[in-house]
């Protein structure tokens, strides 16, 4: 049987390749008062020049290409063999260490995994039993603070250790047990791409601190006497130069945060002076994260080195957070494998009839989180477990640890609690029954959904997918975090976006008008609505976002009024549905501008040409801004005065190649779909996608606004 991705054909490749932000990075100041008081410190005393500092590394760069021009052309010869620094190579693969690099409007983007890195060394220590408490402090400027009250660094070794690749007292089990961080490469990497970096260690009334400048020590103090308890602090700002424009989003941090006090019951961390503990667990974190009522009490479940929480909804699809020695492994892995097989195989048995596994999965919401010895992941980012044993030489596997846990206590707990059993078991029967009733016709769907695929000219597919196997570019860097879909409306935007994508990441998907308002309905409607049926079959995601293609899933349409019913029809198919897909944090609205306010004098010069890209001249002046808002657009107009040319872009399609480009390239503007217990997603869409009652109709009345176009 063919694979679900090899039904769709690469088609329509003849738009540009990747696209490439070739403006220069600008580096940032050292921000904030204790920030300018350490670098006068440094300077001053340490003669130490940051102005040299900044172009260090293109220096480098420039020697290097220079040494390469000089070598005969395609010569491999001794010039061509070169040596990096720990710290040079991170910063030129990045990637390698901490994902992708981003701005902070991501949840994955590299300033977060920057903090995690650090935090997670604070987490191994509480986890040895030595300090209760984490303090995190980050600043407006971006400046992040991490003070643990832990045993500290040993004072004779904090520079290696923040300094040296692959040093660090993880490489066994002696001091650090079931620990996450075990290449000696976090800190080190948060080191190397921060503008500084403070490390200081306290042990036992001595301090010593160590600062550095991307990477390189400039400030080496001896053991001083101090009253401060004992732990670790460590004080970074991230180079602006890589982490362009960047600023933390309080809500990425706050779940953060609260993963790991979920994770680490009794642990005490202040995020700004607010103080986040959890005291039961994975319990509290289900019960945060659901959307949905359960249909019976959460059960609970906890023994040596695992915890299990589990329940069911009358949601679609199935939800799981899974976790190993407290690192969220977005990705899941071998742990969650191993227990969504035996949760489905012991409630089986346990019923005694022929369930199925997706009928018994259907609907049930559950978190896993384990701690072994030497975890291994699939990168340094450590969101996927490739562990099979629970410790290195051992001859129990993940697999059997998992399997034997949820055999006894699952069954002993739903023999103890029939109530809770009787419920669980009407939940399956009832997504049984629903799915013996469309069998037929969902056969059919993906037999007609196979066929159109061959030659499906709604879809124009990219290179890269989100469920390929991982393959590292020419710079080492995993691509699939990258690929992304556009959902459009009709043909003028979609052969606009075609043109222009980046074809190695990102895909198009044309949709025929207005879809069907899903509120309410079974999912036989997935089956039976052909777009419905070809957006699952592309997204890959019958069976649930396990075999999610892309990573992305871009809603693309107008700023008018019917672009924004077609994006609430879209969304509310996925929450319907696929509710995991939009809490896992991978659905994304388009920002396209509404105006283009441009200088009339310079459209004047280039008459003749059809289309061209925004000029900026030798001030840094622009001579066209795209507006995103009133705001910008008036700002745009004050610039250019009498000299000022206003247009409204009213679809996509009337955008031009050119300029459209622009728009979905590296700068591009995404908001990102979220979904949390607070926002009440039910009542939502009975308001404002259920039946036409009173109650909206007075709504709309109320809140009607009128815009006047003669004004702009």
């Amino acid at each position: 049987m063919a694979d679900k991705n090899d039904l769709f054909q690469f088609d329509d490749f003849s738009g540009t390749e990747s696209l490439q932000n070739n403006n220069p990075p600008q580096d940032n100041d050292l921000a904030g008062d204790e920030a300018s008081s350490i670098r006068e410190t440094l300077e001053s005393e340490m003669s130490v020049d940051f102005s040299e500092e900044r172009n260090e590394s293109s220096a480098q760069e420039d020697s290097s290409s220079k040494g390469q021009e000089e070598s005969p052309s395609g010569g491999y010869d001794d010039d061509a063999i070169q040596h990096l620094d720990w710290n040079e190579h991170i910063r030129r693969r990045p990637g390698m260490y901490i994902g992708k690099l981003g701005d902070g409007s991501h949840a994955e983007d590299g300033i977060y995994v920057l903090i995690k890195e650090v935090v997670d060394n604070s987490i191994d220590e509480f986890n040895m039993g030595a300090g209760k408490r984490i303090d995190i402090n980050i600043t407006e400027e971006g400046e992040v603070t991490v003070r643990d009250y832990g045993r500290g660094i040993p004072l004779g070794k904090v520079r290696e250790v923040a300094s040296e690749i692959n040093t660090g007292g993880k490489f066994d089990d002696k001091n650090f047990k079931k620990s996450v961080g075990l290449n000696g490469v976090g800190l080190k990497a948060v080191n190397a791409l921060s503008t500084y970096c403070r490390v200081a260690s306290t042990r036992d009334g001595k301090t010593v601190e160590v600062d550095f400048v991307k990477g390189n020590v400039v400030n080496h103090t001896s053991p001083t006497d101090t009253k401060e308890p004992n732990g670790t602090m460590v004080k970074f700002l991230p180079d602006n130069s890589l982490f362009r424009d960047y600023r933390f989003r309080q809500e990425f941090v706050e779940t953060m945060v609260n993963n790991y006090t979920y994770l680490n019951a009794g642990l005490q961390i202040f995020l700004n002076g607010r103080k986040y503990l959890s005291r039961h667990g994975l319990l509290d974190l289900l019960k945060e994260n659901m959307t949905s009522e359960p249909l019976y009490p959460i059960i609970h479940l906890q023994g040596e080195d695992i915890e299990v929480v589990l329940t069911h909804t009358d949601q679609y699809g199935e939800e799981y957070y899974s976790f190993v020695n407290g690192q969220h492994t977005t990705q899941g892995g071998t742990h969650l494998s191993a227990f969504k097989e035996h949760v489905s195989r012991t409630i089986k048995e346990f019923s005694g009839k022929g369930y199925e596994y997706s009928d018994i999965r259907n609907g049930m919401v559950a978190a896993v989180s384990v701690r072994i010895q030497e975890p291994v992941f699939e990168s340094q980012t450590k969101t996927k477990l490739g562990s099979k044993e629970i410790a290195p030489g051992s001859t129990v596997t993940v697999n059997k640890f998992i399997g034997d846990f949820i055999k006894k206590e699952l069954d002993d707990y739903l023999h103890k609690n029939p109530d809770i059993a009787e419920k669980m078991l009407k939940k399956i029967a009832s997504s049984e029954k629903e799915r013996k009733a469309m069998a037929g016709v969902a056969k059919l769907a993906r037999e007609k959904a196979k066929k159109v695929s061959l030659h499906n000219r709604k879809l124009r597919d990219c290179r890269i997918h989100y469920n390929d196997a991982f393959k590292q570019n020419s710079k080492n860097e995993d691509q699939r975090e990258a690929s992304s879909i556009f959902i459009t409306e009709g043909d003028s935007a979609s052969g606009t976006i075609t043109k222009v994508r980046n074809a190695q990441t990102q895909a198009v998907f044309s949709l025929r008008g207005k879809p069907l308002n899903s509120f309410g309905m079974t999912q036989e409607v997935v089956y039976k609505n052909d777009e419905f049926n070809l957006l699952q079959a592309a997204l890959n995601i019958e069976d649930g976002i396990d075999g999610l293609r892309y990573n992305k899933v871009i809603i693309a349409t107008d700023a008018d009024v019917d672009g924004m019913h077609i994006r609430l029809l879209v969304i509310t198919f996925f929450l319907m549905f696929f509710p995991d897909l939009v809490k896992k944090g991978h659905v994304y609205i388009l920002q396209t501008p509404l105006f283009r306010v441009r200088n009339k004098n310079s459209t004047r010069r280039s008459k003749g040409r059809k289309q061209r890209k925004a000029k900026t001249d030798e001030n840094g002046e622009k001579d066209t801004y795209y507006c995103y808002s009133d705001e910008e657009r008036e700002a745009a107009i004050a610039k250019f005065g009498s000299n000022a040319e206003i247009t409204r872009f009213k679809g996509l399609g009337e955008i031009n190649d050119v300029e459209f480009a622009e728009f979905i390239g590296p700068d591009m503007r995404l908001d990102p779909v979220t979904l949390k217990k607070d926002d009440t997603p039910d009542k939502l869409l009975e308001f404002y996608m259920g039946k036409n009652t009173m109650e909206r109709q007075n709504f709309i009345i109320d809140n009607l606004v009128i815009e006047d176009d003669s004004e702009i």
